[in-house]
Protein backbone atom coordinates (compact mmCIF):
# COMPACT_ATOMS: atom_id res chain seq x y z
CA UNK A 1 0.00 0.00 0.00
CA UNK A 2 1.47 3.39 -0.96
CA UNK A 3 2.14 5.85 1.88
CA UNK A 4 -0.54 8.36 2.66
CA UNK A 5 -0.01 11.96 1.47
CA UNK A 6 0.46 13.20 5.03
CA UNK A 7 3.14 10.58 5.66
CA UNK A 8 4.96 11.58 2.47
CA UNK A 9 4.89 15.24 3.49
CA UNK A 10 6.24 14.42 6.95
CA UNK A 11 9.07 12.32 5.49
CA UNK A 12 9.86 15.04 2.98
CA UNK A 13 9.99 17.71 5.67
CA UNK A 14 12.13 15.50 7.88
CA UNK A 15 14.62 14.86 5.07
CA UNK A 16 14.79 18.55 4.22
CA UNK A 17 15.41 19.51 7.85
CA UNK A 18 18.09 16.85 8.12
CA UNK A 19 19.79 18.14 4.98
CA UNK A 20 19.83 21.69 6.34
CA UNK A 21 21.35 20.53 9.62
CA UNK A 22 23.96 18.38 7.90
CA UNK A 23 25.07 21.34 5.79
CA UNK A 24 26.56 22.87 8.95
CA UNK A 25 28.75 19.86 9.71
CA UNK A 26 32.36 19.31 8.74
CA UNK A 27 33.46 16.69 6.24
CA UNK A 28 34.75 14.47 9.04
CA UNK A 29 31.39 14.58 10.81
CA UNK A 30 29.53 13.83 7.59
CA UNK A 31 31.71 10.79 6.93
CA UNK A 32 30.64 9.39 10.31
CA UNK A 33 26.93 10.06 9.71
CA UNK A 34 24.87 6.86 9.63
CA UNK A 35 21.25 7.89 10.18
CA UNK A 36 21.12 10.20 7.15
CA UNK A 37 23.99 8.64 5.25
CA UNK A 38 22.52 9.34 1.83
CA UNK A 39 22.12 13.07 2.51
CA UNK A 40 25.57 13.27 4.13
CA UNK A 41 27.24 11.62 1.16
CA UNK A 42 25.36 13.88 -1.25
CA UNK A 43 26.66 16.95 0.60
CA UNK A 44 30.19 15.55 0.53
CA UNK A 45 29.79 14.97 -3.20
CA UNK A 46 28.73 18.54 -3.86
CA UNK A 47 31.56 19.89 -1.71
CA UNK A 48 34.06 17.78 -3.64
CA UNK A 49 32.60 19.14 -6.88
CA UNK A 50 33.03 22.69 -5.61
CA UNK A 51 36.70 21.84 -5.05
CA UNK A 52 36.77 20.59 -8.67
CA UNK A 53 37.50 17.04 -7.47
CA UNK A 54 35.38 15.01 -9.87
CA UNK A 55 36.70 11.61 -8.79
CA UNK A 56 35.87 12.15 -5.13
CA UNK A 57 32.49 13.65 -5.99
CA UNK A 58 31.65 10.57 -8.03
CA UNK A 59 32.59 8.28 -5.14
CA UNK A 60 30.39 10.16 -2.67
CA UNK A 61 27.39 10.28 -4.99
CA UNK A 62 27.64 6.56 -5.65
CA UNK A 63 27.54 5.98 -1.91
CA UNK A 64 24.62 8.41 -1.57
CA UNK A 65 22.58 6.66 -4.26
CA UNK A 66 23.35 3.24 -2.79
CA UNK A 67 22.17 4.36 0.66
CA UNK A 68 19.09 6.22 -0.59
CA UNK A 69 15.53 5.03 -0.76
CA UNK A 70 14.21 4.21 -4.24
CA UNK A 71 12.12 7.40 -4.46
CA UNK A 72 15.20 9.53 -3.71
CA UNK A 73 17.58 8.04 -6.24
CA UNK A 74 16.41 9.91 -9.33
CA UNK A 75 16.89 13.26 -7.64
CA UNK A 76 20.30 12.22 -6.35
CA UNK A 77 21.35 11.18 -9.84
CA UNK A 78 20.35 14.61 -11.10
CA UNK A 79 22.31 16.24 -8.30
CA UNK A 80 25.29 14.08 -9.25
CA UNK A 81 25.01 15.11 -12.90
CA UNK A 82 25.04 18.80 -11.98
CA UNK A 83 27.91 18.42 -9.51
CA UNK A 84 30.07 16.39 -11.89
CA UNK A 85 29.42 18.87 -14.69
CA UNK A 86 30.74 21.58 -12.38
CA UNK A 87 33.77 19.56 -11.28
CA UNK A 88 34.66 18.66 -14.87
CA UNK A 89 34.17 22.24 -16.12
CA UNK A 90 31.30 21.43 -18.50
CA UNK A 91 29.19 24.62 -18.55
CA UNK A 92 26.60 23.41 -21.04
CA UNK A 93 25.94 20.21 -19.12
CA UNK A 94 25.86 22.13 -15.84
CA UNK A 95 23.14 24.44 -17.10
CA UNK A 96 21.05 21.54 -18.44
CA UNK A 97 21.46 19.50 -15.25
CA UNK A 98 20.53 22.45 -13.04
CA UNK A 99 17.39 23.04 -15.06
CA UNK A 100 16.46 19.36 -14.66
CA UNK A 101 16.80 19.78 -10.91
CA UNK A 102 14.37 22.67 -11.03
CA UNK A 103 16.94 25.06 -9.62
CA UNK A 104 18.09 28.46 -10.81
CA UNK A 105 20.48 27.93 -13.74
CA UNK A 106 23.93 29.53 -13.61
CA UNK A 107 24.24 33.01 -15.02
CA UNK A 108 26.11 33.68 -18.25
CA UNK A 109 28.95 35.18 -16.22
CA UNK A 110 29.24 32.04 -14.09
CA UNK A 111 29.22 29.85 -17.18
CA UNK A 112 31.90 32.04 -18.75
CA UNK A 113 34.06 31.72 -15.64
CA UNK A 114 33.63 27.95 -15.76
CA UNK A 115 34.74 27.91 -19.39
CA UNK A 116 37.81 29.95 -18.46
CA UNK A 117 38.52 27.52 -15.61
CA UNK A 118 38.28 24.68 -18.09
CA UNK A 119 41.02 26.33 -20.15
CA UNK A 120 43.46 27.44 -17.47
CA UNK A 121 42.82 24.57 -15.03
CA UNK A 122 41.45 21.62 -17.01
CA UNK A 123 40.29 18.50 -15.14
CA UNK A 124 42.62 15.59 -14.47
CA UNK A 125 40.97 13.67 -17.28
CA UNK A 126 42.32 16.22 -19.78
CA UNK A 127 45.54 15.41 -21.58
CA UNK A 128 48.96 16.61 -20.46
CA UNK A 129 49.29 19.18 -23.30
CA UNK A 130 46.09 20.92 -22.16
CA UNK A 131 47.26 21.05 -18.57
CA UNK A 132 50.67 22.44 -19.54
CA UNK A 133 48.95 24.97 -21.78
CA UNK A 134 46.79 26.05 -18.85
CA UNK A 135 49.87 26.68 -16.69
CA UNK A 136 51.49 28.74 -19.45
CA UNK A 137 48.33 30.81 -19.83
CA UNK A 138 48.30 31.53 -16.09
CA UNK A 139 51.94 32.66 -16.22
CA UNK A 140 51.25 34.91 -19.20
CA UNK A 141 48.21 36.35 -17.45
CA UNK A 142 50.23 37.16 -14.32
CA UNK A 143 52.93 38.88 -16.38
CA UNK A 144 50.30 40.87 -18.29
CA UNK A 145 48.55 41.96 -15.08
CA UNK A 146 51.82 43.11 -13.49
CA UNK A 147 52.69 45.00 -16.67
CA UNK A 148 49.26 46.66 -16.56
CA UNK A 149 49.75 47.61 -12.92
CA UNK A 150 53.16 49.05 -13.73
CA UNK A 151 51.65 51.08 -16.55
CA UNK A 152 48.98 52.49 -14.25
CA UNK A 153 51.58 53.44 -11.63
CA UNK A 154 53.69 55.11 -14.32
CA UNK A 155 50.71 57.15 -15.55
CA UNK A 156 49.83 58.21 -12.01
CA UNK A 157 53.41 59.30 -11.33
CA UNK A 158 53.71 61.44 -14.49
CA UNK A 159 51.94 64.53 -13.05
CA UNK A 160 54.37 64.37 -10.12
CA UNK A 161 57.42 64.27 -12.34
CA UNK A 162 57.73 60.50 -12.71
CA UNK A 163 61.24 59.43 -11.86
CA UNK A 164 60.28 56.10 -10.33
CA UNK A 165 62.74 54.20 -12.48
CA UNK A 166 62.86 50.47 -11.88
CA UNK A 167 60.83 50.95 -8.69
CA UNK A 168 57.70 51.29 -10.82
CA UNK A 169 57.69 47.51 -11.26
CA UNK A 170 57.60 47.08 -7.50
CA UNK A 171 54.77 49.58 -7.11
CA UNK A 172 52.95 47.97 -10.01
CA UNK A 173 53.23 44.60 -8.32
CA UNK A 174 52.06 46.14 -5.05
CA UNK A 175 49.05 47.68 -6.79
CA UNK A 176 48.12 44.29 -8.23
CA UNK A 177 48.34 42.71 -4.77
CA UNK A 178 46.05 45.35 -3.27
CA UNK A 179 43.48 44.92 -6.03
CA UNK A 180 43.60 41.13 -5.68
CA UNK A 181 43.17 41.39 -1.90
CA UNK A 182 40.07 43.57 -2.30
CA UNK A 183 38.63 41.23 -4.92
CA UNK A 184 39.34 38.23 -2.67
CA UNK A 185 37.44 39.79 0.24
CA UNK A 186 34.47 40.67 -1.96
CA UNK A 187 34.59 37.25 -3.60
CA UNK A 188 34.52 35.46 -0.25
CA UNK A 189 31.46 37.40 0.82
CA UNK A 190 29.66 36.55 -2.39
CA UNK A 191 30.78 32.94 -2.12
CA UNK A 192 29.37 32.59 1.39
CA UNK A 193 26.06 34.06 0.28
CA UNK A 194 26.00 31.82 -2.80
CA UNK A 195 26.78 28.72 -0.74
CA UNK A 196 23.96 29.54 1.65
CA UNK A 197 21.55 29.82 -1.28
CA UNK A 198 22.83 26.59 -2.82
CA UNK A 199 22.53 24.76 0.51
CA UNK A 200 18.93 25.88 0.91
CA UNK A 201 18.15 24.98 -2.68
CA UNK A 202 19.83 21.60 -2.30
CA UNK A 203 17.83 20.86 0.82
CA UNK A 204 14.56 21.69 -0.89
CA UNK A 205 15.52 19.58 -3.92
CA UNK A 206 16.46 16.61 -1.79
CA UNK A 207 13.53 16.76 0.54
CA UNK A 208 10.84 18.26 -1.61
CA UNK A 209 10.95 16.20 -4.79
CA UNK A 210 10.27 12.50 -4.80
Amino acid sequence: MPPKPRQVRIESKSAMNAMQQLEQRSDEELLKETRFKSAAQAILGTRAAERMDAEQARVHFRAAIAAARPQERLQLRRMAEASLALAERRPGDLKAATEKLGGTPPTNRQLLMLRVMGIIAPPKSAGLPRRIGGILLVVLFIVAVIALGTGIVTLISLPFGGGLGSARWFYGFLLVLVVLAVLAVLGRRRQRAARARVAEQRASMYGGKR
